[in-house]
Parts: structure tokens; C-alpha cells; sequence
């Protein structure tokens, strides 16, 4: 590319869009890429601001920020997701299904830290539909090297994954309602209903339901029954905390399932319970999910329907962003609690 004055640009070729932005009224591109500049154009370009524009001068060792832009979307995303744009250099990546947004974090700051290429993405482990806007990126200048693009394009090939969306498998779970106070109707369950919604929302099937006294040996056989059923998710509410009553850590530890944590860093949700019985997710769910609108299951709901193999190191990594800013109106997740 080539900077030249507008009034000595007639007859040569726009080397990018150009936008027109009328505060309030208009926002646009008046002149694409490719444009032959004619002499009624100058007044036009001249009210735009422009005294002077790029018009592209034949430099094969440059790549145009379209191209560049196209090329950098190609390498990261593999087909794995519907590709928008570009517009004014800038490329989309819009999510194929519904499911678990996973991000290579480390190799999307190496390609930024190459310098002239921006990528963006939403947080790793993020819950996605379909058609929803995941990425963005661009290369910062109207043109970039051939070399910078092919750098980018190798740190790429070089990886098995850059960003993939894995859909929510787990389909069939199971609830368990503990306590005496609800098991001899003295009080009325309020986290059946408030489970059963958020499952709903995932397309999720609450495949059985079963209440139960205080009793550790009662809810471990119910906890082994569910498992051996091919229920794929059993989830244990109340008795989670440290009363002398509370029994359900003991009882789900008691099925001989793998424990990985007891206690998450995370507010709302710090009694929070993971085990695994095989393949299976067990998980103990404290007293907040009945009333809180988000808690540390919401957090960890979307990665177990998606088959992630959570480890201790992952559930000590919620501490970065598990405080809940407990908003008067609350917009989960379009916030930062559950985001490192």
C-alpha cells in the first residue's frame, strides 16, 4: 500500500473499506476495498475526513488485513465453527452447536504476543448455544507481512487444539433429596424444583427423583442404585455442611467413589462437593442452590455435561473470580463471577 493525497488518487484502487460515521444517524462503509477512485469521489472523501488515503501499490511480500484476517480465523479454527466475515478486517467465529466453549489459552497469548494480530475470545469453559459470537480477531494494521501471518499460521499447526465446543453429552441424571425435615414433610423441598429448571435448560432429563431421611447407608444405596441404573449424573442436596446431622459427604465418600474435593473456593457454593463413582459424576450440592440465582454449580453444571474430568487443581483455580458480586439483578453469566 501507498499513501497518497485524495486529489492525486483518481484512477487508483481503495486498498481497504472505508467507513462513514454520521454520530447517531450512520455507521457504514462508503468506499470498499477495491475501489477505483473517481473524481466525484474526492468531495465525498474530503467530508469524511480524509485528506489523504491507502491505495494498494502491488507488494506481494504485504498481506491485505482481509486476507490476513481470513487466514489467521482458517488456522485456529478448522471447520470447527461458522466463519463471519471479514468486515473491515475483522473475522468471527460463531459457535456450531450448543456446549462447552474450551480455549487453549496459552497458545492464543502467544499469537498476540507476536504483535499486529488481535484474537479475542470468550472465556475458557464457557457455556455456548449455537450461532453465538465466540471469537474475534484481526491483524492491527491495513497490511501485515507475509512472515507475521506465516508465524501465526505455524504456532497453529504445531497444536492438536486451538478452540473447540464440546457438546453437552450427559443427558439421564438423578436427584436426591436428603433430610429429615423434608423426608417426613415438615418442610417443603425447594431444591427439586429450582434443580429440575436448570437442568431443563440444558436439555437434560431428571430421570429420577428420590427423598430421603437422614440416614448415611440409605443415601449411599440410593447414591450405588442411581449410578448402576445408567443414571450418568447424580447430584445429593442438603447435609452438606458441618452439623452433626449432615451426612451426605460421609455418605457419598462411603459408595467408595473418588473424592476430588470437599469445599470449593467459591462464594456462593463454598460446602460444594465432587466425587466420581467410575464415570459417574457424583456431586453434593449445599444449601445456596435452593436461593442463590448463581452458586458454584452453575459453574461446574455445563463442564460435567460436557464429559470434563475436573481435577482438584481446577476446582482451586475458581478461586480467581468464584466471589459472586451478589448484584441486586443478577445477569449469569454475563459477568465475571466463574471467570479467571
Amino acid at each position: 500500500m501507498k499513501k497518497v493525497k485524495v486529489e492525486e488518487a483518481v484512477g487508483m484502487i481503495i486498498s481497504h473499506d472505508m467507513t462513514k460515521i454520521v454520530p447517531g444517524e450512520y455507521k457504514g462503509v462508503t468506499f470498499k476495498k477495491g475501489h477505483i477512485v473517481r473524481t466525484s469521489d474526492i468531495p465525498e472523501l474530503l467530508a469524511m475526513g480524509k485528506e489523504h488515503i491507502y491505495v494498494w501499490d502491488d507488494n506481494t511480500e504485504l498481506v491485505h488485513e482481509d486476507e490476513a484476517g481470513k487466514r489467521l480465523a482458517q488456522s485456529i479454527h478448522r471447520g470447527n465453527f461458522i466463519e463471519n466475515g471479514p468486515k473491515e478486517g475483522k473475522v468471527e467465529l460463531l459457535a456450531k452447536e450448543n456446549g462447552l466453549l474450551r480455549i487453549n489459552s496459552p497458545i492464543i497469548i502467544e499469537l498476540n504476543s507476536l504483535g499486529e494480530i488481535a484474537v479475542s475470545t470468550l472465556p475458557d469453559f464457557s457455556h455456548v448455544v449455537e450461532r453465538e459470537k465466540v471469537a474475534g480477531m484481526r491483524v492491527i494494521p491495513l497490511a501485515v507481512s507475509e512472515d507475521k501471518i506465516a508465524s501465526a499460521e505455524k504456532i497453529a499447526a504445531a497444536e492438536d487444539w486451538i478452540m473447540e465446543v464440546k457438546p453437552f453429552t450427559i443427558k439421564k441424571a438423578g436427584m436426591i433429596v436428603t433430610g429429615n425435615e423434608v423426608f417426613y414433610g415438615r418442610i417443603q423441598d425447594r431444591f427439586g424444583p429450582r434443580i429440575y429448571e436448570k437442568l431443563k435448560a440444558l436439555d437434560v432429563k431428571l430421570e429420577k427423583q428420590a427423598y430421603l431421611p437422614d440416614s448415611p447407608e440409605e443415601i449411599t444405596r440410593e447414591i450405588l442404585e442411581q449410578a448402576a441404573s445408567g443414571i450418568e449424573l447424580v447430584m445429593v442436596t442438603g447435609g452438606m455442611s458441618v452439623d452433626p446431622d449432615d451426612t451426605t459427604p460421609g455418605a457419598i465418600k462411603a459408595t467408595g467413589a473418588r473424592v476430588v474435593s470437599y469445599g470449593t473456593p467459591v462464594f456462593p457454593g463454598a460446602m460444594f462437593m465432587l466425587a466420581y463413582l467410575g464415570e459417574t459424576p457424583i456431586l453434593g450440592l449445599p444449601g445456596c442452590v435452593m436461593h442463590a440465582p448463581a452458586t458454584v454449580f452453575d459453574i461446574i453444571l455445563p463442564r460435567i455435561l460436557a464429559r470434563e474430568i475436573i481435577t482438584a487443581k481446577q476446582i482451586a483455580a475458581l478461586s480467581v473470580g468464584g466471589l459472586c458480586r451478589g448484584c441486586r439483578e443478577c445477569h449469569f453469566p454475563n459477568c465475571s463471577f466463574g471467570c479467571a
